[in-house]
């Protein structure tokens, strides 16, 4: 049978190695299947081309653009979703299994297309408020964040050879920054697949990413400043990759999730017969079994109240008896082999070494039955549990991980220990904590927050919802401190942050305004004799102004709003209660105010503006009361394009507005954003 090598994507153009390269098998049967080599490319080539092409190609689009463009690559790739599922099952990945990595990996790059909404409809972003550095506001400070002009450079684990490439390009692209993909070589052939359909669909710009199938031995040796490198893998690795004397002397960032000694924890407050009790052994099965305990946030630790110990061992065998072990071909099968013999022998290793010094309850790495395979020729493994009976004495199960179905079970006596066997990994990328009981939910959260990067609280009112124990989102933060490798991925926004450069601007108001395209107070502003509400979204401009007509504020106005509104607090409508107070008489509603001043703002005639979509950042600065005369300006602040959802759909984008309502004495008694949706001119 002739064995395929793998394709390599290098400078526009698949290449293959100039040697045969290392020989890939097949998880279930054994069988080679491919070869991977990465010998002729030249790295340093690589990384110019990514830098010069794929990333000016990328820094050219907007934020929008390239959120649509990740949908746009979601939905390529859904579509050939049935053809990955078949390449997954020679990695023993499961249908289940294949679902996390392939759906999973897709589902990111739609969260992350769903993220452009949060940023403008520019090709940088201008992060926070700004800063008043003078005292007549003639001189202030803002921050802008662009996108670094490097290359992101990606090495992968081999659990997840989808999810793994998908989670982390979509964060790199949505910020305008190319990458190369180094997946582990075991799994490659899936990525490769994956990949090229990738590249297939044109809908990236060329240069934006790039492929190593192969060794990638040597690619540090050309990173520069702005280079980004993640590394997904053991800490061992990724500690040798930290400390590349390029990483060092070019200060180049380096995010590292290495595996960890993830635990879960019983509450002491749960029994059997309790929700939460099944709760408990359902999470703790699924993260032994699923990708045959293969994921970097599998629980390996099994923290319970240790007069549950017999229970939970009881009920544990039960549940994996019934886990049937073989091809994940076949519909009956809930766990297929590990990724490959290699890997199986390591885990074996690392089983051995955890035997010195505890003892296995459940499973025999010699006596177990597979459906559907040979389980020497397949990487075929069963769920082991061992039980530490002095865990803070036996310490190898806080120091050794077996990445395979494998875990400990450890007893504690009381929460402060419970605590501390947690801690005693080290630092993890995720824990969790099974309680029907708030207050110790919150006790151990608070106790083992700072080493773990995610902890999740599971009880009745969640379970049924919860993604689990094992499954990282992409909205928030993935990774963990010391063994974890102390490194972020995902986060949403906080994830497009790192690739890029955040620059503190100053200057005045209006040169702040016209670089950021976002109106900033005190900024010059510009009057027309048209009113905004009767422009389309095209022809409004940052700083154009609307200065309205004035009202005198009266107690009438003030009890009207009260008899409409319903409110009636003491301070609107009470005059003899305001002893004590910072008010000296009745004083206007802070919205009456606000709507008076959409009263003054607003022009009643049908145009371009479609309706009202919001308000941020709304403050009363100043008590307003009767007598007193308020006046408005009205400023576009901010326009954001939005994308048409069907051909019959309205062109249309977002406008924030600065509303500044000020007094007689020009003082400003309330300042708010009010976001308009508004019609394009152009329809096309």
């Amino acid at each position: 049978m002739s064995v395929t090598q793998l394709k390599n994507y290098a400078e526009g153009k698949w290449v293959n190695g100039t040697k045969e390269g290392e020989t890939l098998h097949n998880a279930v049967t054994g069988a080679a299947i491919y070869t991977a080599s990465s010998d002729g490319l030249d790295f340093g080539a690589m990384m110019q081309y990514a830098r010069k092409v794929g990333g000016k190609a990328l820094r050219k689009l907007t934020f929008q653009e390239r959120g649509r463009m990740l949908k746009a690559l979601a939905l390529h790739l859904q579509e050939r979703k049935e053809y990955f599922y078949t390449i997954s099952a020679m990695t023993g990945a499961t249908r289940a299994d294949s679902w996390v990595d392939i759906e999973g990996g897709i589902g990111n790059l739609f969260s992350y297309a769903s993220l452009r909404k949060q940023f403008p409809d520019e090709r940088f972003y201008v992060d926070g408020e700004a800063a008043k550095l003078s005292k007549n506001n003639t001189f202030i400070g803002h921050h802008i964040m662009v996108p670094k002009e490097g290359v992101a450079i990606h090495i992968n684990a081999f659990n997840f050879p989808v999810w793994g490439m998908l989670e982390k390009i979509a964060v790199n692209l949505l910020a305008g920054v190319p990458a190369i993909v180094k997946p582990a070589t075991l799994t490659s052939y899936l990525t490769e697949v994956v990949f090229e359909e990738i590249i297939k669909s044109n809908i990236l710009p060329e240069g934006s990413l790039q492929l190593i199938c192969g060794s990638a031995r040597g690619i540090l040796d050309t990173i520069e400043t702005e280079d980004t490198v993640t590394f997904t893998g053991s800490a061992s690795t990724g500690k040798m990759l930290k400390s590349h004397p390029r990483i060092l002397s070019e200060a180049v960032s380096f995010t590292m999730e290495a595996d960890s000694l993830n635990c879960c924890i019983l509450g002491s407050d749960v029994h059997p017969g309790m929700p939460e009790f099944d709760i408990f052994i359902k999470e703790v099965v699924r993260e032994i079994t699923t990708k045959a305990g293969q994921k970097c946030t599998a629980i390996r630790r099994i923290i319970v109240p240790a007069d549950r110990v017999e229970d939970v061992q009881i009920a544990l065998g039960k549940r994996l008896m019934s886990n049937t072990i073989g091809d994940p071909s076949i519909k009956e099968v809930r766990m297929g082999p590990l990724a490959g013999i290699g890997q199986r022998n390591e885990v074996r290793e690392r089983v051995q070494q955890l035997s010195l010094s505890q003892r296995i309850v459940i499973g025999n790495l010699d006596s177990f039955e597979v459906l559907g395979a040979d389980k020497e020729k397949g990487a075929f493994l069963p769920p082991v549990i061992f039980y530490n009976d002095d865990p803070f004495v036996k310490t190898d199960c806080h120091n050794i991980e077996a990445f395979g179905p494998v875990s400990t079970i450890i007893p504690y006596n009381n929460i402060d220990e419970a605590i501390e066997l947690s801690r005693m990994g080290k630092g993890s990328l995720v824990s969790s904590v099974v309680t029907a009981d708030d207050d110790i939910a919150k006790e151990i959260v608070l106790g083992t927050a700072t080493m773990h990067g995610r902890i999740l609280i599971l009880n009745s009112d969640c379970a049924k919802e919860s993604t689990g124990h094992g499954s990282p989102m992409p909205m928030l933060v993935h990774g963990g401190p010391g063994r974890a490798g102390g490194g972020e991925e995902m986060g949403g926004k906080r994830g497009v942050m790192h690739y890029l450069q955040r620059t503190a601007i100053q200057g005045s108001p209006t040169t702040i305004s016209h670089i950021t395209n976002v109106y900033q107070q005190f900024g010059k502003q510009h009057e027309y004799d048209k009113h905004p509400f009767k422009k389309y979204f095209e022809e409004l401009e940052i700083s154009e102004t609307l200065v309205t007509a004035k009202h005198t504020v009266t107690e009438a106005d003030i009890t009207n709003f009260a008899n409409v509104s319903g409110d009636n607090f003491y301070a609107h409508m009470d005059a003899t209660s305001l002893e004590g107070t910072i008010f000296e008489g009745r004083v206007a509603h802070g919205y009456f105010i606000l709507s008076k001043a959409a009263g003054l703002f607003v022009d009643a005639k049908k145009g371009p503006v479609l309706l009202n979509y919001g308000i941020d950042e709304c403050r009363f600065t100043k008590p307003v009361y009767p007598g007193m005369t308020i006046g408005v300006k009205l400023t576009v602040k901010e326009k954001t394009a939005q994308e048409k959802r069907s051909e019959d759909d309205i062109a249309k984008g977002i406008v924030k507005w600065l509303v500044e309502v000020y007094d007689q004495t020009n003082e400003t008694v309330a300042i708010a954003t009010i976001l308009t949706m508004v019609k394009m001119k152009n329809q096309g």
